[in-house]
């Protein structure tokens, strides 16, 4: 999170949000007084598979990864949470356990939390509110159908760049003709999110590298040309 934003009240954070953009400001404070502010450090499980749940969560600052365990116990990402998100809404809609798990992949994540049932409430009295829901949940279907259709139709290396892309795309900082993507994620954790391995993620990476479509450190993937990128 950029320092102007550390900046922001709790109040002006919240309006960065998604599902709480275009709300009045009054819904705004009757929103903040209801949540609960904790802060966590790496690699420390917000909520674990087949905790209950009972509340809803804020993303301020961090990653998160949301995932579950194979039959084999290898770790599978479902999707990866950045800053002015919203993560474990299953629960205002009649989840009772979790399905998956929350993990913490950056020091010092930082996370609003409310109850479900004070949200539950809140939606049944405040229609936009409840709309902004639906929104974010169609968005969030969309995506699925998208890692759906990716996982079953295109190979590895065509998984991996769509990673690169949609990451780059919607994370990443535009310099020239070039994207920086700055990331928290191991090799393994892209392979986790890809359904590849991790040597296979290594080997297209250092492919993509030696050809001059990326350059890439631990924590930065920089995309020389994002309509060239193959």
């Amino acid at each position: 999170m950029s320092p102007k934003k550390n900046q922001l009240s709790v109040h002006d954070q919240l309006k960065l949000f998604p599902i709480f953009e275009n709300l009045d400001s009054e819904l705004i404070r009757i929103i903040e007084s209801r949540l609960v502010h904790r802060t966590f450090k790496k690699n420390r499980f917000i909520y674990k598979i087949d905790d209950a749940a009972d509340h809803v969560y804020f993303l301020v600052k961090g990653n998160i990864k949301i995932g579950a365990n194979s039959i084999n116990g290898k770790e599978v990402i479902k999707s990866i949470i950045h800053p002015e998100a919203t993560f474990g809404e299953m629960s205002i809609f009649g989840e009772e356990t979790r399905e998956s798990f929350a993990i913490c992949i950056e020091n010092d994540t930082k996370v609003l939390e409310m109850s479900a049932a004070n949200f539950i409430e809140l939606m049944e009295q405040y229609p936009p509110l409840a709309s902004n829901v639906i929104r974010i949940l169609s968005r969030k279907l969309h995506f699925a159908e998208k890692r759906i259709e990716s996982l079953v139709f295109k190979d590895a290396r065509e998984r991996i760049i769509d990673f690169l892309k949609d990451s780059a795309k919607n994370f990443g900082k535009q310099i020239g003709y070039e994207m920086l993507l700055k990331h928290s994620l191991t090799q393994q954790d892209i392979a986790n999110f890809t359904g590849t391995s991790r040597q296979t993620v290594t080997s297209v990476l250092n492919d993509l590298k030696k050809s001059n479509q990326i350059y890439f450190k631990r924590r930065s993937i920089l995309i020389r040309d994002m309509t060239s990128l193959s």
